[in-house]
């Protein structure tokens, strides 16, 4: 079981975004050991087991299907090309299925519910990306690997994405005031991602890329002021440990909590 997640890596990560957050914070007061972090490295360490097994069982039985309706000729010609080239186009296809299925899940009220366990987040720091829904990662993820399978991209060209994706979800979590300049038109950072976490009116709904904000500008839900956030989170109750959190969307009781666009008058809608 516990080949299924590379603890070296999360070490790594550990010993690179711990010391970072301390020398570079967004929110100097915020403390390491902030509030439920032991919940979030629980979910660090053995979430990503249950998204293996989803990942690979849903995407297997797409493959099955794939050669059927995808011809051969057009895999080989993704194959036939650079690997720089297809590095390129892996990230630009699988950001968009990201996008997509990002919007979904705040716009279907049954799909917000296995996203607002990411949502409850209300401190930002690097373990903070790692506090998803196993349902909601797994669905996410294969809209964002089905293409890239469906498509025949190299496995360099897709374990490339990969890497590039898990590192820079970490990052955009963090809590660091690292900047990109001009640059963060074009490369997700924390001052792109921060914004999605707000629990600010006119942040609802915005900036659903992973990689690449321009995404959210073509699609209009680009939100990214100058200044950052204030508040994280969302009103919801959400409970605070992860067997509670892993039912939460089947069990609850209340009545379907809507998406955040949806809960505001007509008049003030984000566009």
């Amino acid at each position: 079981m516990f080949d299924l997640i590379d603890y070296k890596a999360v070490l790594v990560i550990a010993l690179i975004f711990i010391p970072l957050e301390q020398l570079l914070p967004l929110h100097a007061e915020q403390s390491a050991a902030r509030r439920h972090w032991l919940n979030d490295v629980f979910y660090l360490l053995f979430n990503g087991i249950v998204i293996k097994f989803g990942l690979l069982l849903v995407i297997g039985a797409a493959m099955l299907v794939v050669p059927r309706v995808v011809p051969e000729a057009l895999s080989a010609a993704v194959r036939s090309q650079p690997l720089w080239l297809q590095t390129i186009e892996a990230l630009l296809i699988a950001d968009i299925g990201f996008y997509f299925a990002h919007r979904a899940f705040h716009a279907v009220p049954f799909l917000w519910r296995f996203h607002a366990i990411h949502h409850s987040i209300e401190e930002m720091d690097w373990l903070a990306g790692h506090r998803v829904h196993p349902v909601d990662q797994i669905l996410t993820k294969s809209a964002s690997f089905l293409p890239l399978f469906a498509l025949g991209f190299s496995g360099e060209a897709v374990l490339i994405y990969v890497l590039i994706y898990h590192w820079q979800s970490v990052f955009i979590h963090s809590n660091t005031r690292i900047k990109f300049g001009p640059l963060r038109w074009l490369i997700a950072s924390p001052q792109f991602h921060h914004w999605h976490h707000a629990n600010e009116r006119q942040a609802y709904d915005k900036n659903f890329a992973g990689q690449l904000p321009v995404l959210d500008l073509i699609g209009g839900t680009l939100f990214m002021p100058q200044h950052m956030p204030e508040k994280y989170g969302i009103d919801e109750p959400v409970p605070q440990l992860y067997h509670q959190q892993l039912v939460y969307p089947f069990v609850t009781t209340a009545e379907p909590v809507a998406p955040i666009a949806e809960t505001l008058p007509a008049a003030a809608k984000p566009e």
